[in-house]
């Protein structure tokens, strides 16, 4: 009998992941946090998702992180400040041996989780799938994209994995995971905080191209000094090819600072400066847009990490 895929976190990604796994004839459940998420889930009547302009709601069961059967298998689709303390609510009922795969942004939260709970198998996930909420429980399946999932310490790949193919989820299991995850936060540091600070969409940076250069030519340098040189080969022409392929888009982090939320500021530039300043490297463009994004932030009332 498969395991239950307990999914923690129901917004766009971690949604798209449960619908997926659910009418792929999985044992799927949302742990949802509070009785009054729960409430408002029931009367949803369960996940909406839009894929190609079509809409279906699929009515995976639910429970609070109180409940009581053990968890062998957890999806953790939290926000990267959210996901530790989410995990802590579910950790006694995780069983020995359980496994968790992390699909946080950036870099920090993952490292952090995985010493916490040496006891369990961290996966680790770098997906560049496209999804957003228009609504709570109401997901849209925006963009095709890819997971690649792997360990800090190179394990060999989980028999799960099937399951993945079954639900028509896209992946790649892969010994350079942290490869992946460095690349995207790179990708992410370049663009995300300039659509904040110039309040434009992605293609709209194409206006700020010598600003976007000096950001990708440090971002190289520090990812050559993490010994992640594969993740910075032809590094900005991926900046600017996504940067146009998006380009009516908004970035995540500007979505989270028109809705008034929270950024993951902390975990993408402000990973990136913490690591240029261990490795010595000096980088005055992410240090001076991580000063500007903070004041920003602070200057509405959001949270500057």
């Amino acid at each position: 009998m498969n395991s239950t895929w307990h999914v923690l976190g129901a917004g766009s990604l971690g949604g798209l992941w449960a619908t997926r796994l659910f009418r792929a004839g999985l044992p799927v459940r949302l742990v949802l946090r509070s009785t009054n998420r729960l409430a408002e889930y029931q009367v949803a009547g369960g996940l909406k998702l839009v894929e190609q302009g079509v809409s279906r709601i699929y009515r995976v069961p639910a429970e609070l992180a109180d409940a009581t059967e053990p968890i062998t298998r957890l999806l953790v689709a939290c926000k990267a400040y959210d996901a530790e303390a989410a995990i802590a609510e579910v950790a006694p009922r995780l069983s020995t041996g359980s496994e968790i795969l992390l699909l946080q942004n950036g870099l920090g939260s993952q490292q952090a989780i995985a010493a916490r709970w040496p006891e369990s198998r961290c996966v680790f996930v770098s997906s560049t799938e496209g999804a957003f909420r228009q609504a709570s429980f109401d997901i849209v399946h925006a963009g095709q994209g890819h997971n690649w999932l792997g360990e800090a310490g190179q394990g060999e790949p989980p028999p799960w994995l099937a399951e993945l193919e079954a639900a028509n989820i896209p992946y790649s299991w892969t010994h350079a995971v942290m490869s992946k995850l460095w690349r995207k936060l790179a990708i992410n540091c370049a663009i995300n905080p300039l659509t904040v600070l110039h309040d434009c969409r992605n293609g709209d940076l194409l206006a700020y191209r010598e600003q976007v250069h000096r950001l990708c030519n440090e971002l190289s340098e520090l990812l050559v000094a993490c010994n992640q040189g594969g993740a910075a080969d032809g590094l900005e022409a991926e900046v600017l090819r996504i940067i146009e392929a998006t380009a009516n888009n908004y970035s995540s982090m500007h979505q989270d600072v028109k809705s008034g939320r929270r950024t993951e500021i902390s975990y993408l530039l402000g990973q990136a400066c913490q690591a240029a300043h261990e490795q010595g490297l000096e980088v005055p463009e992410l240090s001076g847009l991580l000063q500007q994004i903070q004041a920003f932030l602070r200057g509405r009332g959001l949270p500057e990490d």
